[in-house]
């Protein structure tokens, strides 16, 4: 055998290797994800949380978990202005009334939205899914005489940076507030040697913030290794009206401290009215 078949053989395997290793990546890509939807949630959901109204969503897939929090201390007379937060691909809504309780405090609703296939919500995760449930909970809200429809704020922590960019690019929100995000999905893809295109959810955070007109606030963690740093200091720059809070910390324990994080919160809420 002379060398040239012997280098065909050679790049032949290898070639093999890559279109196998590509489509494991292509199957398994939604499973690495929305690790989420291996969380069993407790059957009781919103009973276990006082003050807490569960409204359930229609969408194509099914019916999908919303939870209302209302304002603590707020005019009853006057709408108040209402965030929607989207949580983090490994976590549930279950996971963050008690940490957004501060927002309450401060006179704003929370809307908590679940993904579809997570904790009891129907259907898969998948970037139009998604999307989809953020857009009708949105449409939800608008039904509430309790809600100032032009004060509707986007928030989300890493996956759920997406969830409310994604929302930000069907209906208008009032601010962005991006936690540990990343700019776009196939951003990631280049770290696994795979090409772009095998990317099913897309998730452009990136294009979303160039476009859109309103505040937005970028907070990242200095020492992030699963959402590398470079990401929040891209979608602050690419803003229109952006602006960047940096922590000493890396992705699942940002930010380093919640006291600090709630005023910096509430002195960018202020500042955009």
């Amino acid at each position: 055998m002379n060398s040239n078949s012997i280098l065909i053989k050679v790049m032949s395997g290898l070639v093999l290797c890559f279109l196998l290793y590509y489509g494991v990546l292509f199957m398994l890509q939604r499973q690495f994800l929305f690790p989420g939807t291996q969380i069993v949630p407790p059957l009781e959901g919103a009973e276990l949380v006082p003050g807490v109204e569960s409204i359930w969503v229609d969408t194509s897939s099914g019916q999908i978990e919303t939870w209302f929090l209302p304002p603590l201390f707020s005019d009853q007379v006057q709408p108040s202005p209402v965030v929607m937060f989207a949580h983090g691909n490994a976590e549930l809504i279950d996971f963050w009334p008690e940490e957004l309780q501060p927002l309450q405090q401060m006179g704003i609703g929370v809307l908590l939205v679940e993904y579809p296939g997570y904790g009891r919500s129907d259907g898969a995760p998948t970037q139009t899914s998604i999307t989809e449930g953020f857009v009708a909970a949105y449409d939800m809200l608008l039904t509430r005489p309790d809600v100032d429809a032009a004060r509707i704020i986007g928030m989300g922590r890493s996956l759920g940076g997406g969830a409310v960019c994604a929302l930000a690019a069907e209906r208008p929100l009032a601010a962005l507030i991006l936690m540990s995000a990343f700019t776009n999905v196939q951003a990631f893809a280049a770290q696994f040697l795979a090409p772009g295109f095998l990317v099913q959810d897309e998730f452009n955070n990136l294009a979303v913030v160039r476009t859109y007109s309103g505040p937005v606030l970028v907070i990242h963690g200095k020492h992030d290794t699963l959402i590398p740093y470079h990401h929040g200091v891209a979608l602050a720059e690419a803003a229109q009206n952006g602006e960047l809070i940096t922590y000493a910390c890396g992705h699942n324990d940002c930010p380093p401290d919640w006291d600090v994080f709630w005023h910096d919160i509430e002195r960018f809420l202020q500042q955009v009215r």
